[in-house]
């Protein structure tokens, strides 16, 4: 079952909600920055990062019906809509940007859920998804969204991707400080040092994913592959990025 939109919208209100806000927003905006021009859909429960994308041309706050929406008081052409998250109302390649947030964890179906925003994202989209990490200790905090449901490896993760028919294409992890309010002021430092020393211990992590390669037909009348470059590129832990989408061990 999952939770409440009134339980999420009352923990992201809280201490430990603004941080987990501040820390994935990082990772997004390296990522994604203001998604200038693009159609973004976050499903599950994006509400908290989707207004950051100020350069989009158009915002969608897609919630379960299990979950509940709520009035997201955002202008121009951002909507919140209550879907069932394995029928979404939209055309097939509507989205150039797809972000999952509270979406796979409660799902009965996340290959399901997962292909159904597959089916909605353009293809030359960028879709990531954020989950709670199965060794870090969110997961096992009650107290917060993490704390319910599934959480994933990000072997587990990347197969469900390829189940899909998509390709990881690159990832990162975040929420290295305990779910512990006394610590949650020391948020920053627990993550300059949890991804260098710790990375097991993180209790977010993100993965993007793509179609790598489609096809394009040439005036010829010949087909080249064209491929899709990743917003989360990894760079080496050296140059100090804050979104360090690298290829590590978990």
């Amino acid at each position: 079952m999952r939770r409440g939109v009134e339980e999420l919208r009352a923990f992201y209100g809280e201490t430990a909600g603004q941080v987990v806000r501040r820390l994935v927003a990082r990772r997004l905006e390296d990522a994604w920055g203001e998604a200038t021009g693009c159609d973004v859909l976050g499903l599950g429960y994006a509400v908290p990062w989707l207004d950051a994308f100020v350069g989009a041309r158009r915002q969608i706050a897609a919630m379960p019906g299990g979950q509940g929406a709520e009035t997201w008081p955002a202008a121009g052409r951002n909507r919140a809509a209550l879907v069932d998250e394995r029928a979404l109302p939209f055309a097939a390649g509507t989205f150039d940007r797809v972000l999952l947030v509270h979406a796979l964890e409660e799902a009965d179906a996340p290959a399901q859920v997962l292909a159904e925003a597959v089916r909605v994202l353009s293809p030359t989209g960028r879709i990531i998804l954020a989950a709670a990490a199965r060794g870090g200790l969110w997961a096992r905090a009650d107290s917060t969204p993490f704390g319910h449901g599934r959480p994933f490896t990000r072997r587990q993760l990347e197969g469900l991707v390829r189940q899909v028919g998509l390709e990881p294409s690159a990832w990162s992890q975040t929420l290295y400080v305990p779910p512990w309010r006394p610590l949650l002021s020391a948020a920053d430092g627990f993550e300059e040092i949890g991804r260098r020393v710790a990375p097991g211990f993180a209790g977010l992590i993100l993965l993007e994913a793509t179609r790598q390669a489609y096809a394009r037909v040439r005036p010829s009348g010949a087909v080249a592959a064209v491929r899709v470059e990743p917003g989360l590129q990894p760079v080496p832990a050296a140059r100090g990025a804050r979104l360090a989408a690298r290829r590590e061990p978990l």
